[in-house]
């Protein structure tokens, strides 16, 4: 790996150094150190805070690794296995849940229905996890014979946060807490719920309006918590991306199924593991996942092989992330 090129870093992030704008918060972490944090522009416009290592941005789909692990825990500890149906665990759930396992909600290849397109016209209030599951309990079918295709389901991990709370006994925030961000000491991570918690150096989403930025961080969908709702820092997931690496939340000998690609009923590969997309870049191994959602994007890459890690938290409704830190990986990487 080539010495770190700061000045061609912050190039890259030109465009989230705002004086007045919403911005990001950028670390790279190299075999088991921060090589890089750094925060650019503010998490909060109206009272001019600034973004530091240690503001909270809603992670988005980055959740689902969260999400799955949960379920890996329940599993470790014999609690449930992935290969229970949803009418095994919810026994109102309609008949075509007979087909449809954990397993497939975690590799998304359950074929349930997309929540967003099921929500009515008039709903105003913020829909929940519960709901999710209660909109799926109405459906009948789904698109595809579970376990022959793959279809990203923000569904299937909204499902999954209520399948953690069907079999804990807690609420699925609290069991994140109990389970990952307290073990971890992740002190300012949480699944935020609008009027029982609080985030902590909240980075508020912006999103940009005529000739202005406008706090827009909040919509029909933010409150559901299973496929994108935590709050957390790249400092908090820097403590994460360290843990995965050693026992302290699984032993490794389970923890590397999260690492490895479902599969189809026709033996192909999804390339998504529980909660990780799972590719390559530039002949490298590499695990990792977008989030987006209004007024947040981010991107989470892991190069396991090389313990090198490249994390990208925004707090407004544009740019890529993804291609800014594969810029940085063809920097680290050489060429």
């Amino acid at each position: 790996m080539v010495e770190l090129d700061s000045a061609a870093i912050d190039s890259l992030m030109w465009n989230y150094n705002l004086a007045n704008g919403p911005g990001a918060a950028l670390t790279i972490i190299a075999n088991g150190y921060i090589i890089y944090s750094k925060g650019y522009g503010l998490a909060n416009l109206e009272e001019d805070i600034p973004i530091i290592s240690g503001t909270n941005f809603r992670l988005a789909s980055i959740t689902k690794q969260f999400t799955a692990m949960c379920i890996m825990i329940l599993q470790s500890r014999g609690q449930l296995n992935y290969e229970q149906t949803l009418t095994g665990l919810f026994p109102d759930f309609p008949n075509y849940g007979n087909e449809i396992t954990i397993r497939h909600l975690l590799h998304h290849t359950s074929g349930l229905r997309d929540y967003f397109s099921l929500i009515p016209e008039n709903v105003t209030n913020q829909i929940h996890d519960d709901d999710v599951l209660s909109m799926m309990m109405e459906q009948t079918s789904t698109y595809f014979m579970p376990g022959s295709e793959y279809q990203y389901s923000n569904s299937g991990y909204a499902v999954l946060a209520m399948i953690v709370e069907q079999v804990s006994g807690l609420s699925f925030a609290n069991f994140l807490s109990e389970n990952i961000f307290i073990p971890l000491n992740m002190a300012g991570s949480i699944a935020f719920e609008e009027g029982t918690s609080t985030v902590p150096s909240r980075a508020y989403g912006y999103s940009y309006s005529g000739d202005h930025y406008v706090m827009n961080d909040q919509s029909l969908t933010s409150a559901v918590l299973g496929d994108g709702g935590i709050y957390t820092s790249i400092d908090d997931l820097f403590k994460w991306d360290q843990g995965l690496y050693t026992n302290s939340v699984l032993p490794q000998n389970i923890l590397q199924e999260a690492f490895t690609s479902g599969t189809l009923s026709n033996g192909a590969e999804t390339g998504y593991g529980f909660g990780w997309v799972l590719d390559t870049y530039r002949n490298r191994n590499r695990a990792g996942h977008t989030g987006s959602t209004r007024g947040f994007r981010n991107l989470y890459h892991r190069y396991p092989d090389e313990e090198l890690s490249i994390i990208i938290l925004t707090n407004r409704n544009s740019g890529s992330p993804n291609d800014i830190a594969n810029q940085i990986a063809d920097i680290l990487f050489g060429g």
